[in-house]
């Protein structure tokens, strides 16, 4: 690695620290930067370098299966009711945050949830 690698990433990990400190802090961008002597143009900046950072470090999608395989006991038709079948809605949680996918959904919009579930932390 060379001093310009060394140095570049250097300031990355700089301007990370200073928008993890921003976004923890509760206050909008605009007083924190002015209670940090910092130009809101220079915040914006850095955010925008470490997200498309973050954007090229992904995993491309082509050539595997985002899918993640799910076993479902298979319903005897007979026990099948449309009341049950609006209980077997598939139901993710994340904290506050509740993700709920009903029965009728597309496929695409399956995969498309799955391949955006893949980033969340």
């Amino acid at each position: 690695m060379d001093t310009r690698e060394v140095t570049s990433q250097y300031r990355f990990n700089q301007w990370t620290e200073i928008v993890r400190q921003c976004r923890s802090s509760g206050q909008t961008v605009a007083v924190w930067c002015a209670e940090n002597n910092i130009k809101p143009t220079s915040y914006y900046y850095w955010l925008r370098r470490i997200r498309k950072a973050a954007c090229e470090a992904l995993p491309s999608l082509s050539g595997n299966n985002p899918i993640v395989p799910v076993n479902i006991p298979d319903c005897a038709v007979e026990t099948c009711s449309s009341d049950q079948e609006s209980s077997s809605d598939i139901v993710l949680s994340f904290g506050a945050v509740k993700l709920e996918i009903r029965n009728n959904a597309s496929a695409k919009l399956i995969e498309n949830t799955l391949r955006a579930l893949q980033n969340v932390r």
